[in-house]
């Protein structure tokens, strides 16, 4: 099989990012369908970093630098979030331009480079996570980024130079990778980093190695250099923080679930039976290298949101690789080189409906209604450029009990187990209410009742929940080294002048779980006001 044609090759690949990228912008701005809260998270740390703080140095993320850096770019160069959301993911696609081309004229013929460079190009520059749900939605962004550059990275280490070679570009693009992950979602550098160095060594690219382990150190020394040792240390230390929580460990199904419910078993058939029929034609290397990397794609789709297997697109295109002779058969009689093609017709089958959904997602942001649409920042016009759903602003749910004294259910109750999220405070009980919807205006109501009482201006509130962006909403101060979104413990405390108990959080058991770790730690507070969204307490503190 040829390798594909240089010129109409990247004029391919060129070709996609121009139509994706014109689609993208065509609106003027970034309109979203739905993760209100998620997109809250990412603009506190955005705002963070374009003011000149550092993350895990200045505020506590798992998420590495390079998820947001490209985005900040735009944002200090005086442009709207919104807009700069959407040129980040388009300069992203011109970096990883030139890497995507070598991969596939160096590794892969023809048929199987055009579905390589469309994959890692959809996945850069989506507005959806994936999934089938068709809302857009910038939620997880660095997930779709860190599976683009794996899929680079793995290509070049687990497949031998077929026509043309150059271990130095090689050794380049695999560190500076792999750096991108570790900087991005660590998650994808520990699955990923041990089947990319076997490949490197049963393909022989030693020099490669090395050369992946220079630029990888490289990339390391430049980011010690302008942030400090010390940024090496707070991340390290938020990750740990954050593998030792109990409110986000793994945000969906279960390990197991993920290996062997229905909606994954098919998956997982199509990778074991792909390495087996690997092995069974004489492909070694790549079925020792699908192997080591089975596990690693089993527990990236568990660590992320929606359990996506994204792995699968990559698995088809290292199944159209192997050149086997057509006359090779297995004992149960199977042509071997028809049999891989169609696990990869398989892989591709299952992995369509979330890559289709990334792929069409520009196209379906450009077809909204505005009219449909209002700022999520309201009180700042340079953002407004970043809009929700009218409805999905101002709409407020929120999950209740119903099962309460006078209702026919109290005999319920005590089987409902509840306990794990009712807490009481100062031996008051809260409601039972769960936010489901309507965070913008909820945050924009309680801020406005801060404002107009007296206790908002530069002041610094603690919230006893999973998201503390009151900030962004009205004259209030953001925390120091607080944490954009909460994983345990109660960072950016020391900083703040208010506990703010919502009455209707967006996470039960997270507000319960602040509260107990504020009285068991005897943090002393007093109460401010009791308004009709929240409860407000002052911190009793020496001087």
């Amino acid at each position: 099989m040829s390798r594909p044609n240089p010129a109409v090759f990247i004029a391919f690949l060129v070709a996609v990012i121009v139509i994706l990228g014109s689609v993208t912008l065509a609106k003027g701005g970034f309109y979203l369908a739905k993760h209100e809260g998620d997109t809250l998270h990412l603009l506190q740390i955005l705002f963070r970093m374009a003011s000149g703080e550092w993350p895990h140095i200045d505020f506590m993320t798992p998420i590495g630098l390079l998820a947001f850096a490209p985005i900040v770019l735009f944002l200090n160069l005086g442009l709207g979030v919104g807009i700069s959301i959407l040129l980040s993911q388009v300069l992203l696609a011109f970096i990883l331009l030139p890497a995507v081309f070598w991969a596939g004229m160096s590794r892969l013929p023809r048929r199987a480079a055009y579905l390589f460079g469309l994959s890692v190009l959809v996945l850069v520059m989506a507005l959806v996570h994936g999934e089938s749900e068709r809302s857009v939605s910038i939620s997880m962004h660095y997930n779709r980024w860190a599976w683009a550059v794996s899929y680079v990275v793995i290509v070049l280490a687990v497949l031998p130079p077929r026509e043309i070679r150059n271990d130095v570009l090689d050794g380049l693009i695999i560190g500076v990778g792999l750096a991108f992950l570790a900087l991005c979602k660590v998650t994808y550098f520990a699955a990923f980093l041990v089947p990319v160095v076997v490949g490197l060594l049963a393909n022989g690219n030693v020099k490669a190695l090395r050369g992946a382990l220079a630029s990888g150190l490289g990339v390391a020394l430049i980011v010690s250099v302008f942030a400090t040792l010390d940024f090496w240390f707070a991340y390290m230390n938020d990750l740990r923080e954050v593998s030792a929580s109990s409110v986000r460990p793994a945000p969906g199904f279960g390990l197991r679930t993920i290996v062997m419910a229905p909606a994954y078993l098919g998956a997982s058939a199509v990778a074991l039976g792909a390495i087996i029929l690997l092995r069974q034609a004489g492909e070694m290397t790549l079925g020792l290298a699908l192997l080591l990397l089975a596990p690693g794609f089993i527990y990236v789709t568990w660590q992320n949101f929606g359990n996506d297997p994204q792995w699968l697109m990559l698995l088809a295109v290292l199944l159209l690789v192997p050149e086997v002779r057509p006359e090779l058969r297995n004992s149960l009689g199977w042509p071997l080189a028809q049999a891989l093609i169609t696990a990869a017709a398989i892989a591709i089958a299952f992995a369509a409906p979330s890559m289709l959904n990334l792929a069409y997602s520009p196209f379906r942001h450009l077809s909204l209604d505005v009219d449909d649409y209002q700022p999520i920042l309201v009180r700042n016009p340079e953002h407004h450029d970043l809009q929700v759903r009218e409805i999905r602003a101002n709409r407020v749910d929120g999950l209740v009990a119903l099962d309460v004294p006078g209702s026919g259910l109290e005999d319920r109750a005590g089987k409902a187990k509840r306990d794990e999220e009712r807490v009481s405070f100062q031996g008051t009980p809260l409601p039972y209410c769960e936010l489901q919807m309507g965070i913008i205006a909820w945050f924009e109501a309680i801020v406005t009742d801060l404002e107009e009482n007296g206790l908002a201006d530069n002041k610094r509130v603690f919230v006893a929940d999973l998201f503390m962006g009151h900030w962004m909403f009205g004259s209030l101060s953001r925390l120091e080294h607080g944490a954009p979104w909460y994983y345990g413990g109660l960072p950016g405390i020391e900083s703040a002048d208010y506990l703010l108990v919502p009455l209707c959080p967006t996470s039960l058991s997270v507000r319960k779980d602040i509260l107990e770790t504020i009285e068991e730690a005897g943090i002393a507070v007093t109460e401010v006001r009791k308004a009709p969204l929240y409860w407000l307490y002052s911190f009793d503190r020496e001087g």
